[in-house]
C-alpha cells in the first residue's frame, strides 16, 4: 500500500457491494415514541414536564419529523403534559408534528380533540386496537366488534378535523383476512395511515418484509397507494433496529422508535441506533451532532442508566485499553490524520457524533497506552514513570480509572 492514500481507498465497504439504489424509492420519516410508549417501561420514571420539553426540543433538532406526546386518556396529569407539549410546539414554532395515542374509544379520543382545539394545533390521532387471534381470544372479541369500534373511532376523529392513523396491535401475528377487513373498513371511514406493529417483538426481517408487502399489495389493489404505512417494532428478539431498516427497504414510509430503546419488556426499537445506522449508510443527511445529548437527556429524565457497551452513548463505545488497538490509533494521530484515527479501530466515527477515541490503561495495554495517557494530560512521560505505571497495569485485573492512574503518579518516587 502506498503512503498518503486518499481516504476513500482505505476502507473497502462490503455493506455497499451490491447496493445500486437507496433503501427506499420513496421518502420516509421518523416517529418518536419515547414520551409515550417509552414511558410504559416498568423500569423508568415518568419525568417532569421540564424534562419532556427538553427531550421534545432535542427530537426537533435531530430532524425527527413526528412524535407521540402522550396518551391523554390516561388521566389528568397526561392531559396537562400533552397540553403543555403541544403549546410548546406552537409557541416555539417547532417543525416536529405531534400525535397522541388513543384506544379506539371515544373517551380516549375526545381529550385529544379538546387539547387540539384549545392549543390551536393539529394533533394526529393514533387509534390502536388488538388484532391478533390470540388477543381476540383473550378479550372475547370478534372481528365484527373490532370493525365497529374502529369505524366509530376513525369517524369521530375525522369529523373533528384530525388526521388519524389506525394502529393494529400485534399485527405481526394477525391473520391476513382479519387485516384485510379491518384495513378496508378504516380507510373507508377516513384513516390516512395504517400502522403495522410488532407489539411483542415477534417478527424477523423476513416477517417484516412479508407483512409490509402484504399491506402494500392491498393498498395497490384498492387504489389507495396514498395511504401511508407506519412500522412500529419492539426488540424482544434483539432485532428492533434491523427490522426498522428492513421495514424501510420493504416500503414503510414512517419508522417508529424510542431513545435508548426504552419501552415495555426489553423495549422498543432504538431510534437513536436507527438514525446512527442510516446516517452511516448515507441514507439520511440529518445533523446528528446532538444525538448523544438526546440519549443522555432521556437517560437522566427516565432514570435509566446507559450500559457501558451501548452503541455511541455508552461509556465504553470509543474506549480501548488494548495495546495493539491503542498503538494503531496513536500511529494514526501521529500522521496528523484525525479521520484515520477515528476509523482505524472503530466502525462508528466518534467525531461525527460529538465524541472522541479514548485510550486507557489496563492489563492488556502496552507502553504506548501509558505514554499517550500521560501526554494527553500534559504529564512528562519519563521512562521510569512509564515503567512504574505500566508494571502496575500488568499486575491489575481491570482497566484503571483516571484517579487510580493519578494515585500511581503521585506515589511514584524516581
Amino acid at each position: 500500500m502506498t503512503l498518503n492514500m486518499p481516504h476513500n481507498d482505505l476502507i473497502y465497504d462490503w455493506n455497499s457491494v451490491e447496493k445500486v439504489a437507496p433503501l427506499s424509492r420513496k421518502p420516509y420519516t421518523f416517529y418518536d415514541e419515547t414520551l409515550r410508549d417509552g414511558i410504559q417501561s416498568p423500569s423508568v420514571t415518568d419525568p417532569p414536564i421540564e424534562a419532556k420539553l427538553e427531550i421534545l426540543h432535542l427530537m426537533n433538532e435531530l430532524g425527527i419529523q413526528h412524535c407521540d406526546i402522550g396518551l391523554p386518556g390516561a388521566g389528568p396529569r397526561a392531559v396537562d403534559d400533552v397540553t403543555r407539549l403541544a403549546r410548546e410546539i406552537v409557541e416555539q414554532k417547532l417543525a416536529i408534528k405531534p400525535s397522541c395515542a388513543a384506544r379506539t374509544h371515544l373517551n380516549d379520543i375526545r381529550p385529544v380533540v379538546e387539547i387540539s382545539q384549545k392549543v390551536g394545533l393539529e394533533i394526529e390521532v393514533m387509534a390502536f386496537i388488538g388484532s391478533s387471534p390470540i388477543r381476540q381470544y383473550a378479550e372475547n372479541w370478534d372481528v365484527e366488534r373490532l370493525m365497529r369500534m374502529s369505524s366509530e373511532a376513525i369517524k369521530f376523529s375525522v369529523d373533528n378535523g384530525l388526521p388519524v392513523t389506525y394502529v393494529t396491535e400485534d399485527t405481526t401475528r394477525s391473520r391476513p383476512d382479519t387485516l384485510y377487513s379491518l384495513f378496508r373498513n378504516v380507510i373507508d371511514h377516513g384513516a390516512h395511515r395504517l400502522c403495522v406493529c410488532d407489539t411483542v417483538g415477534h417478527a424477523t426481517p423476513d416477517g417484516v418484509k412479508n407483512l409490509i408487502y402484504f399491506v402494500k399489495n392491498l393498498l395497490r389493489g384498492w387504489g389507495c397507494e396514498h395511504i401511508g404505512i407506519d412500522w412500529h417494532g419492539h426488540n424482544d428478539r434483539g432485532l428492533g433496529v434491523t427490522n426498522n431498516i428492513r421495514a424501510i427497504e420493504a416500503g414503510a414510509d414512517r419508522i417508529h422508535g424510542t431513545a435508548l430503546g426504552v419501552g415495555e419488556r426489553v423495549g422498543n426499537a432504538s431510534l437513536d441506533q436507527t438514525l446512527l445506522n442510516l446516517k452511516l449508510l448515507g441514507e439520511i443527511d440529518n445533523d446528528l451532532t446532538r444525538l448523544l445529548d438526546y440519549c443522555r437527556a432521556v437517560s437522566t429524565a427516565f432514570e435509566v442508566p446507559i450500559p457501558g457497551q451501548y452503541p455511541l452513548a455508552g461509556a465504553d463505545a470509543f474506549r480501548t485499553a488494548t495495546g495493539v488497538h491503542a498503538a494503531a490509533i496513536i500511529k494514526a494521530e501521529r500522521k496528523g490524520d484525525q479521520w484515520l484515527a477515528d476509523r482505524i479501530y472503530s466502525g462508528v466515527p466518534a467525531g461525527m457524533f460529538g465524541k472522541e477515541q479514548e485510550i486507557e490503561i489496563g492489563p492488556m495495554s502496552g507502553e504506548s497506552n501509558v505514554i499517550y495517557w500521560l501526554g494527553k494530560r500534559g504529564i512528562e512521560a519519563s521512562p521510569a514513570l512509564v515503567q512504574h505505571v505500566f508494571a502496575a497495569a500488568k499486575a491489575a485485573d481491570h482497566v484503571f480509572e483516571d484517579d487510580e492512574v493519578q494515585a500511581l503518579i503521585s506515589a511514584f518516587a524516581p
